[in-house]
């Protein structure tokens, strides 16, 4: 009798001529788009401005490459330094590969520092992120199914997902983990969203409900996975990871519920008032330049007016000069008139004697 299952890409790359579209690659992509986009209505809807949630974005995003890819470099370090190993693939990213714990710890330090530029809290952006990071997370898993990986124990129920046989597996029909932790991170999503609108949740504390709900998740599904990995205790690695990861979102939770509650009266200032980084610096830039527009008009009024004055000053005072010179010249006549008469006078009386 046939069993039913899941059946897996024969491979996980088509070739459009030279370039090769990887699946796994196309996965990751497509979850980026959601989570910017589902980010930014979120943003808006805060307050916040469009745009914000991309340009941040574009610091998160490779810091979270990276360290997602350090991260399983550095707990199955094995796969890539032991014995027969090239350490060359360790670079391969599109090969799979990506711990979802250092993704989000440096793509942290990315968002601080777009947030930091922006001049707005990283809480308030984390928290309008979150749901999309969940979403981003569940569309990305199946860049896990076109690589044949992160699958669980044989079975043989109906939505078993079809393995054949590679190197360090066995052809068989297994547990499509990839699809418990995708449809559980849609849950999450939901979760985060639907808590936020009923309890106006803030200052990180929608993004640490998400991080606590996944790691619910993640926990008994990582138990049941079978593909190679460290264990303490007897117990996987990332099964410790969540259980530490949950507790700390746990205490955040809590703790920022008593100290800071309610949520952000304004997510991103305006940037004409003042701001950090380089928006700061355009807006003194402007301040400045059009305090020397408005300086160089009051010295171009003043020059102006100057010509004006030279200009006017001749023929205002030329008539009253004019009036002044006559009149000296007038009164300077009659006063020789005036002696005249007296010399002339006293002439005679000389004579006579």
């Amino acid at each position: 009798m046939d069993i039913a299952y899941i059946p897996s890409p024969s491979t996980g790359v088509i070739h459009l001529g030279p370039i090769p579209l990887r699946g796994y690659a196309f996965c990751i992509i497509i979850g980026v788009f959601v989570a910017v986009w589902l980010g930014n209505k979120r943003w808006i809807a805060r307050g916040g401005k469009p745009g914000t949630v991309a340009d941040i974005a574009v610091w998160a995003v490779p810091f979270g490459l990276v360290g997602g890819r350090l991260y399983h470099v550095i707990t199955d370090y094995q796969l890539y330094f032991g014995e027969g190993r090239n350490w060359v693939d360790a670079f391969k990213i599109w090969e799979g590969g990506l711990g979802i714990w250092g993704a989000i710890a440096l793509g942290a330090v990315g968002a601080w520092i777009g947030c930091r530029l922006r001049g707005i809290p990283l809480p308030a952006w984390a928290d309008a992120l979150a749901p999309g990071i969940a979403l981003a997370q569940a569309i990305g898993r199946w860049g896990n199914w076109f690589n044949q990986e992160l699958y669980g124990r044989a079975t043989d129920l109906p939505w078993a997902v079809e393995i054949s046989a590679g190197p360090n597996r066995d052809a068989g029909t297994y547990h499509p983990t990839f699809l418990y932790e995708s449809l559980w991170c849609i849950g999450v999503a939901v979760l985060v969203i639907w808590a936020d609108r009923r309890f106006k949740l803030g200052h990180g504390r929608a993004f640490a409900l998400y991080v606590a709900a996944y790691c619910v998740g993640r926990g008994w599904i990582e138990y049941m996975r079978v593909d190679e990995a460290h264990h303490i205790l007897g117990v996987r690695l990332n099964v410790w990871t969540s259980i530490a990861v949950f507790v700390l979102a746990v205490v955040y939770f809590v703790l920022s519920a008593k100290l800071r509650p309610g949520r952000e009266e304004v997510v991103e200032p305006d940037r004409s008032g003042g701001g950090d980084g380089k928006d700061k610096a355009e807006a003194d830039d402007k301040a400045k330049a059009e305090a020397d527009d408005k300086a160089k008009a009051e010295v171009d009024d003043k020059a102006q007016a100057a010509v004006e004055a030279t200009d006017a000053g001749p023929k205002d005072s030329a008539p009253a000069l004019a009036p002044r010179t006559d009149t000296t010249v007038a009164q300077g006549a009659v006063k020789a008139d005036l002696r005249k008469p007296a010399v002339d006078a006293e002439a005679p009386e000389a004579d006579k004697s």
